[in-house]
């Protein structure tokens, strides 16, 4: 029987996975420090999992700060092969309360460790990211969630920002001219690194507010966890849905 686990990495929101049945929790060493949280290894419905909270297990940590090349390593280490990155987002092009698994990503971020290549190495590594999402996962993901019967957009272009704070309305004027559908703050370096670590990697988003000057009055955290709460729900069957490795 293949045991190979799916990881699962949980941003605002996802926490936790209330109905994972859980095996063990492991402390995992890496080169580039210590992950957000210690794995945590179980059982989702018929899915073998590796659950980390992004954020760590109280949401203490943000996006800016987050230890993404530590927290990949780790998932590496322990050997996943796939990794579904959960992600709570701003919609340009969508409207709050809908999943999408987007197929590119533009990074509008600065100052994060953004790769695993360091000075001296030989030979440096140039990766494809042409394509930054593994297509063979953004499939599996949107089979799992026709089948789950949940609101999904099956692509679009998140925007990656460097938070902690939103942007403002002309910031996402030019995202929107840029091409971007959704804005986050997490989806870089995530995804590159990933790639650098040939894993299967992709976006699961939820859109929980419009972004900044697309709604009818201010963003209010409020909004937010009213749409967070419905779409996480929507998430959680979808994972359930998905085959396992």
């Amino acid at each position: 029987m293949n045991t190979e686990r799916t990881a699962i990495v949980g941003g605002s929101g996802l926490t936790w996975l209330d109905t994972l049945k859980v095996e063990q929790q492991k402390i995992v060493v890496t080169p580039y420090g210590d992950p957000s949280a210690p794995l945590t290894f179980g059982q989702f419905g018929e899915l073998p999992v590796v659950f980390l909270p992004r954020h760590g297990a109280g949401h203490t940590i943000p996006p800016h700060k987050v230890n993404y090349r530590a927290n990949i390593w780790a998932l590496k280490q322990v050997g996943v092969k796939r990794i579904i990155s959960v992600a709570s987002v701003g919609g340009i092009t969508m409207e709050p309360g809908i999943l999408c698994i987007p197929d590119q990503i533009i990074d509008y971020t600065w100052g994060r460790e953004h790769t695993y290549v360091e000075p001296g190495q030989s030979p440096v590594k140039h990766v494809d990211f042409t394509e930054p999402y593994c297509e063979d996962l953004r499939q599996a993901l949107i089979e799992a969630g026709m089948n789950a019967s949940v609101r999904l957009k099956k692509d679009g272009c998140y925007g990656a920002t460097q938070g902690p704070r939103l942007e403002t309305s002309a910031e996402v004027q030019r995202m929107h001219r840029d091409g971007c559908d959704l804005v986050g703050m997490t989806g870089m370096p995530e995804a590159a690194l990933a790639r650098e670590l040939d894993l299967c990697f992709a976006h699961l988003t939820l859109v929980v507010n419009w972004a900044a000057g697309l709604g009818k009055g201010p963003i209010t955290m409020q909004d937010i966890q009213s749409h967070l709460e419905q779409s996480i729900e929507a998430v959680k069957l979808l994972i359930t849905h998905m085959e396992p490795c």
